[in-house]
């Protein structure tokens, strides 16, 4: 049976898990005019504020899951990695292949999502934190009967908190070790630099403020210029200034190969992890 094609203009969305990760993506679809917020759903269980959350932006919320799949084109799991094949197989009977599916849990692969679900009209995502403030990295990986237009659609959905890339699933250990884990890497970076400028006599708060906002700047000036990091390095490094000094030192200390390092053993976690 072909994937019937969903309606972008009407579709209706739903979320299996009300988690933060869920929250984030339904406010950013909301916010920025994607879908009205009476097209959305979730379920709530157990925890009372998280159906507050999703009430104070307008998205209706039920008691069971099987409700939320009932009202809803395109079905979004974001559950625990560890709960997923029970909630899917639970839900099995009413996941037909009208249905688009998404799951944006870590380290579970189309494979085994398509064979709980018993079709494979499924979109791996792995978003990242920063989907919070609208500055996610989300990439996203297509099933067998996942069409060009369903891919446009769910690049849509996770456009709205931040940029999306689409990349064959053998990357995804590699995504989750650089953009997955990233985020990590630069706040011990945002905190190191903040003490560096605490060592060198600022007070703490600017230091602090001083050192987030330069991240922030640098990050947006690289996206934005359409310049090689590597050119904008040399267009603040002077000859003999402060800026080569400070480089230096980190050259020295192995800056660069750490960073690297620290994504290549976080992408071998990830990849012992999804062999579990």
């Amino acid at each position: 049976m072909e994937a019937v094609p969903i309606q972008s203009e009407n579709f209706k969305l739903g979320f299996i898990g009300a988690g933060k990760m869920a929250e984030s993506i339904a406010r950013g679809v909301v916010q920025s005019g994607v879908l009205p917020p009476q097209r959305i759903s979730t379920a709530i269980h157990s925890n009372p504020s998280r159906g507050t959350a999703f009430q104070s932006l307008g998205i209706s919320v039920y008691s069971h899951n099987t409700d939320v799949v009932d009202a809803s084109d395109v079905i979004i799991f974001s559950v625990k990695p560890q709960v997923v094949k029970n909630v899917i197989l639970q839900l099995r009977p009413l996941l037909s292949k009208k249905k688009l599916l998404v799951s944006i849990a870590a380290g579970v692969k189309l494979k085994d999502l398509e064979e709980w679900a018993g079709h494979d009209r499924f979109i791996r995502v792995m978003p990242n934190t920063p989907s919070a403030v609208g500055m996610g990295a989300s990439v996203m990986s297509l099933g067998g009967a996942a069409t060009e237009q369903d891919g446009e659609l769910v690049g849509k959905l996770f456009g709205a908190v931040g940029k999306t890339w689409k990349a064959d699933e053998k990357l995804f250990d590699a995504v989750t070790g650089l953009s997955g884990s990233g985020p990590a890497y630069i706040y011990l970076a945002i905190e190191a630099l903040a003490d560096g400028g605490v060592a060198a006599g600022l007070p703490r708060e600017l230091a602090l403020g001083l050192a987030s906002q330069t991240v922030l700047g640098a990050a947006a000036m690289a996206v934005q210029s359409g310049k090689h990091p590597g050119q904008l390095k040399d267009d603040v490094t002077s000859p003999g200034g402060t800026t080569i000094a400070g480089i230096h030192e980190l050259e020295k200390n192995g800056f660069r190969g750490t960073l690297m390092n620290a994504v290549v053993a976080a992408a071998k976690r990830s990849q012992e992890l999804s062999k579990n």
